[in-house]
C-alpha cells in the first residue's frame, strides 16, 4: 500500500470518470497509511483540480494537538495556499472517510465543487449515514459528492488499523 502508480496529468485525463476517482482514492489510501505509521486513525485526503493534485493530507489532530487538523481541512489548507484563493472552485476532493461536520462545513465554505469519498462513518459522517448535510436548504453553496468508491478497501483499512491498536492494548496491559 506504500506505493502507488502516478500517472500524468494528460494519462489521468484520459481515465474514465470512475477510474479517475478510484485513482484519486488510491492515493488518499497511501496517505491514510502514512497516517496509521503516525499513530493517526488512517484517512488521506487530496484535492484536484483539472486532473491535477493541487493538495494532500493525511488526519494528523494527535500530533498536532489540533482537533481540526483532520486530512479534509488540512489538505483544504494546503489547497488555498497552493491556489492562493480560500474558493477552491473547479475542485474535487477526495477522502478516505465520510466527512464529519465540520469538514463537510469546511466543504462549503470553500466552495469545493465535488466531494469523493470512500467508506462510510456510520457514527459521525454527515454526508449519508447520520443526515444529507450537504442537501441542507440554508447552505449557500451546493456541490456534488460521490460515496463509496473503493469502499471496501477502505473500510478495511481502519478496520485493520483498529485491530491492530485494540491487540496492541491487550498486549501492553498483559504486560
Amino acid at each position: 500500500m506504500n506505493e502507488r502508480n502516478v500517472l500524468s496529468r494528460e494519462d489521468i485525463a484520459k481515465l474514465s470518470p470512475l477510474e479517475q476517482d478510484e485513482y484519486w482514492m488510491r492515493h488518499c489510501m497511501v496517505l491514510a497509511e502514512q497516517a496509521a505509521d503516525a499513530g493517526e486513525v488512517p484517512v488521506g485526503a487530496v484535492v484536484v483540480r483539472d486532473h491535477e493534485l493541487i493538495a494532500e493530507a493525511f488526519n494528523q489532530p494527535i500530533s498536532t494537538h489540533d482537533p481540526c487538523a483532520h486530512a479534509e481541512i488540512m489538505a483544504l489548507r494546503k489547497a488555498g495556499q497552493t491556489v492562493e484563493n480560500y474558493r477552491l472552485s473547479d475542485c474535487t476532493l477526495y477522502v478516505s472517510l465520510e466527512p464529519c461536520s465540520m469538514c463537510a462545513g469546511a466543504l462549503v465554505h470553500s466552495r469545493v465543487s465535488r466531494l469523493v469519498f470512500g467508506a462510510t462513518e456510520p457514527k459521525a459522517g454527515v454526508i449519508e449515514s447520520q443526515g444529507e448535510f450537504l442537501n441542507s436548504p440554508f447552505l449557500n453553496h451546493h456541490l456534488e459528492w460521490q460515496g463509496g468508491v473503493l469502499a471496501k478497501e477502505t473500510s478495511a483499512q481502519l478496520s485493520d488499523f483498529f485491530k491492530r491498536r485494540r491487540a496492541q492494548k491487550k498486549a501492553n496491559k498483559a504486560t
